[in-house]
């Protein structure tokens, strides 16, 4: 199956503008780079804004830099683009960061919503894959897990959650949908086997969306015929799994679209890594929550637009199917009886 891009000079150059090291601030954020004076109480008062620690933040994830580096980088582009603004030390930012509220910078969209919920795993400290191929795993290897919602049309990371490794994927599913603008119509959620769960489809039932979860292999039905009500939606996918299978319920369902958060996965790991810099789970949750919005920045300047082109595809392979077929049976039905001095080629 081919995706052919159709809009393939409006991504390139898109690509290309990723990479540009051009920078500016607007006179609102120059405006609003202090802290607003705050009445006089104990201790000192805050100097820089929140949106001074987030673009130290947001420099410090898309360059990959350390605190220090990150510090004297901005220091030097200011310094550049002749802007008298002075830099937050990295030990404040390290002290700030947990309380940020970073926003996830999504387009307005007033069309129906088709999510996508998916959760991986980012490790905090840990031995590499060589060290753990030669000699095991130890214990002291740690991981959180990151929950996102990505909106199919798009490829936007719409909400996203950071827990700890023992949260399972069900239990977070609720969460994500609260994040979602009430203004937002959810149509569908699509999801893997670990939120086949009753609260998971209690939760859609209450938003209105229609729920596309694989049942388990194990599954077995909730909701009898001969039980009063109307018949359970999870109940519907398995009976009809049973009659027709499990690949043909994924297609009739449009259960593959699903891979879009799992491709938003691999797109966020090539460009941050697997790994988290921070060492407190707040700081955590803001790094993490920084790089969701730095990724949807980049599908916004550049996102491909692909055909699918599955039907053509199926429809060429029993053309040639027939083609086949029918050439064969007219050598059979023409044939005639060899010869003494013919041969057979193969």
């Amino acid at each position: 199956m081919n995706s052919p891009i159709r809009n393939w000079s409006e991504y390139n150059a898109g690509l290309k503008q990723r990479g540009s090291l051009t920078l500016w601030l607007n006179e609102d954020a120059i405006h609003h780079w202090y802290a607003p004076e705050q009445p006089a109480r104990r201790g000192s008062n805050r100097i820089y804004s929140d949106l001074a620690i987030t673009t130290f933040e947001t420099l410090k994830s898309v360059y990959g830099l350390a605190g220090r580096q990150t510090e004297e980088f901005l220091q030097s582009l200011l310094k550049l683009m002749q802007v008298d603004l002075s830099v937050p030390e990295h030990s404040t930012v390290s002290r700030r960061k947990g309380t940020l509220s970073v926003p996830l910078a999504v387009k307005p969209n007033s069309s129906s919503i088709h999510l996508m919920v998916d959760s991986t795993g980012v490790k905090v400290y840990g031995e590499g894959e060589w060290k753990t191929r030669q000699h095991g795993i130890s214990k002291r290897r740690t991981w959180r897990k990151l929950h996102v919602a990505v909106n199919e049309s798009t490829g936007e990371i719409l909400c996203a959650e950071v827990t700890l490794n023992t949260v399972h994927d069900s239990e977070m599913l609720e969460n994500l949908l609260e994040d979602i603008d009430d203004n937002a119509s959810v149509e569908q959620v699509s999801a893997d086997g670990a939120y086949d769960t009753r609260r998971c489809y209690e939760v859609l039932q209450q938003k209105g969306a229609k729920a596309v979860i694989p049942p388990r292999k194990n599954a077995k039905i909730w909701q009898h015929g001969n039980c009063h009500g109307p018949a359970h939606p999870r109940d519907e996918n398995l009976r009809f799994i049973r009659r027709h299978g499990r690949k043909s319920w994924k297609r009739h369902r449009g259960y593959h679209r699903r891979s879009i958060a799992e491709t938003t996965m691999s797109r966020f790991k090539s460009t941050f890594g697997g790994t988290v810099k921070s060492r407190n789970f707040a700081n955590q949750a803001a790094e993490l929550r920084v790089k969701c919005a730095v990724l949807n920045r980049m599908i916004q300047i550049a996102k491909p637009v692909t055909v699918w082109e599955a039907a053509w595809s199926l429809a060429s392979a029993s053309t040639s199917r027939l083609t086949i077929q029918s050439a064969f049976h007219y050598q059979c039905n023409n044939a005639k009886p060899l010869g003494k001095n013919d041969r057979i080629s193969t």
